[in-house]
């Protein structure tokens, strides 16, 4: 218990700092970007306030925040990814943040910084389900502690550079079109991982899938028969999971998260949605395994993307988004609680379904204004 308090204890001060020591550049990149749309004509002062405090922007009522981010906490503490992908979609389109931004065309900066804000706002709803989660994963002997803190060093340096480079200059529908390229792939990839030649090569996974899945029914006591740290060196750490053993190289998953930490820094997203795959073809993970390890990993990502993105002064609407994070953390108790009554195929199949739904409609959207869903 004492190393994820102290890592998340550090971690939340040290973006408590950032953000307080920021606020003034915050204020003044919206205020400007506010200004220059009303000069062009895009924004009638006269009009209320909505998010951000933009006059004439969408209102989005607070209730309606928290329900749809207990789903969001919900599938992310459950499957290990999809909460950044879900609370993008809340964002860009149940509250009609997308098309908003579009409204100013691509030369006015307050399409960026809308933009901005939606990154970093998914950000703050998936680390806040990463902590929760995490935490819950490692109690019930779910965590494989040190595969997450070794995606953890993997994801902090890109993403804090990602957001450095970033920030202020990518468009609503360049990211609309990048988000659902990369989870389409993520989709077709996934569907590979069903096939007989995937699954042969994963038997310690479905050996331990099973072995979790009898112990479930028969009442049995499961943390007790969780992850085991049985030899942890720079080189090589083994573990066993109801009695599988697994290894793994700690150099593997910090390249690998070094660069997903880049992808998800960029889409404004947990980064799960790949940490998940990571996990299940490199390290041969089972799905139960699978979202508190890479909760962790996550976790340790968003905490610093947040802060590069706030250093940059990208405004937050923290009164909306604070009811999100209440609604994240209802999601979060409730997904581990409910995911070991959820068969491994189907997680997996869940996750497909939606990879290619979300993949195909955003990319069609973002690169040729093809609409499938309504409002983004």
């Amino acid at each position: 218990m004492k190393p994820l308090k102290i890592l998340a204890l550090v971690l939340v001060l040290a973006a408590a700092a950032c953000i307080l020591t920021h606020t003034p550049a915050l204020a003044d990149k919206l205020a400007d970007a506010i200004k220059e749309a009303t000069a062009a004509g895009k924004i009638d002062p006269a009009k209320p306030a909505g998010i951000l405090g933009i006059p004439g922007a969408p209102s989005v009522t607070w209730w309606v925040g928290l329900l749809w981010a207990i789903w969001v906490g919900w599938i992310f503490s459950t499957v290990g990814a999809f909460g950044g992908i879900m609370a993008a979609i809340g964002h860009m389109t149940v509250f009609g943040l997308a098309g908003y931004a579009k409204s100013f065309g691509k030369t006015l900066s307050l399409n960026k910084v809308v933009t901005d804000s939606i990154r970093a706002s998914n950000q703050y709803l998936v680390g806040t389900s990463a902590a929760f989660a995490s935490f819950n994963y490692w109690k019930m002997g779910r965590l494989v502690l040190p595969l997450g803190l070794a995606l953890g060093v993997g994801t902090v340096v890109s993403s804090a550079l990602v957001p450095m480079f970033s920030a202020g200059k990518i468009s609503l529908s360049s990211y609309q079109g990048y988000f659902g390229l990369f989870v389409l792939m993520l989709g077709a990839y996934l569907i590979y991982q069903l096939t007989p030649a995937s699954k042969a090569k994963k038997k310690a996974a479905s050996a331990a899938a099973k072995a979790f899945q009898e112990s479930v029914k028969k009442g049995g006591d499961l943390t007790s028969q969780g992850v085991k740290i049985k030899s942890f060196t720079l080189s090589s750490c083994v573990f066993t999971f109801f009695g599988v053993e697994f290894s793994f190289k700690p150099i593997v998953p910090v390249l690998g998260a070094f660069v997903i930490g880049a992808v998800a820094s960029f889409l404004g997203v947990g980064g799960g949605f790949l940490l998940v795959p990571f996990l299940t073809a490199v390290a041969g993970l089972p799905m139960y395994l699978v979202a508190g390890t890479s909760s962790l990993g996550v976790f340790i990502g968003m905490v610093t993307s947040i802060i590069s993105y706030m250093w940059q002064g990208t405004p937050i609407a923290w009164s909306f988004v604070g009811a999100e994070m209440i609604g994240i953390l209802i999601g979060s108790f409730i997904g581990p609680k409910t995911s070991k009554y959820i068969p491994d195929m189907a997680l997996k199949v869940i996750f497909i379904v939606l990879a290619l739904y979300t993949g195909i409609s955003y990319t069609l959207q973002g690169f040729w204004g093809i609409t499938l869903i309504a409002g983004s």
